[in-house]
């Protein structure tokens, strides 16, 4: 522990970035980890004649802290699919891993609180990585640009979740509050009985301490 004094500015530069971790992000982005995803069935290719059903889960995420003014991290969000398409006469199954990247910015509030802004990426940005179950399959994934309706689904699909209460309640630090709390644990606080105990005690030891003491000095004089 520092015992070094520093001025407002410094000291609230310091406490912002050690009250804003890659850790607590990450956590409040979490929040998404688990959900699950069902898509469909979307029209995709030439005509939209096929027709794309998916499932799948969104992950947990990972990453870093990349910035310090303002205080900016890079995430990636991974969510696995599994999904068919279908072509009237045939069906194609595949599985896709795909990542979402995620820029977010810690930006400061008036009222003392700490707000994660997320940015969800363009289709362009979203990774796929896309298996095909069999030469068939992987032929229609071609032609259908399966790809690339995933990519534009997906960052459809996050951006819509991020704008979800419960995920907007997760990217908010509540500083004020947290100092409110405690402050109050530095008050008085309601005494236990084994306090009010001793209490209770000390008068009568005190005195059968002052008498032993009174003794001694009569003695003394004796």
């Amino acid at each position: 522990m520092s015992e070094e004094l520093i001025d407002y500015a410094a000291w609230g530069e310091r406490f912002f970035a050690t009250a804003v971790t890659a850790e607590r992000v990450l956590d409040g982005v979490n929040v998404l980890a688990g959900r699950p995803i069902d898509v469909g069935p979307l029209g995709v290719g030439p005509g939209r004649i096929a027709r794309v059903t998916a499932t799948g889960t969104i992950g947990t995420a990972t990453g870093q802290r990349v910035g310090a003014d303002p205080v900016a991290f890079h995430i990636d969000l991974p969510v696995t699919l599994a999904f068919s398409i279908d072509l009237g006469m045939d069906r194609q199954h595949f599985d896709a891993d795909i990542t979402v990247p995620l820029v977010i910015t810690a930006r400061g509030r008036a009222d003392l609180a700490i707000v994660l802004e997320v940015t969800p990426p363009r289709p362009a940005q979203v990774v796929v990585r896309l298996r095909a179950q069999g030469l068939r399959a992987s032929f229609t994934s071609r032609a259908a640009n399966v790809e690339g309706e995933l990519r534009r689904f997906v960052a459809k699909y996050v951006a819509k979740e991020l704008q979800q209460p419960y995920v907007r309640q997760a990217t908010v630090i509540d500083v004020g509050t947290a100092v409110e709390k405690a402050a109050a644990g530095l008050g008085p606080r309601e005494q236990s009985p084994i306090a009010a105990e001793l209490t209770d005690a000390l008068p009568a030891a005190m005195e059968a301490e002052l008498e032993h003491t009174a003794q001694l000095f009569l003695e003394d004089d004796r």
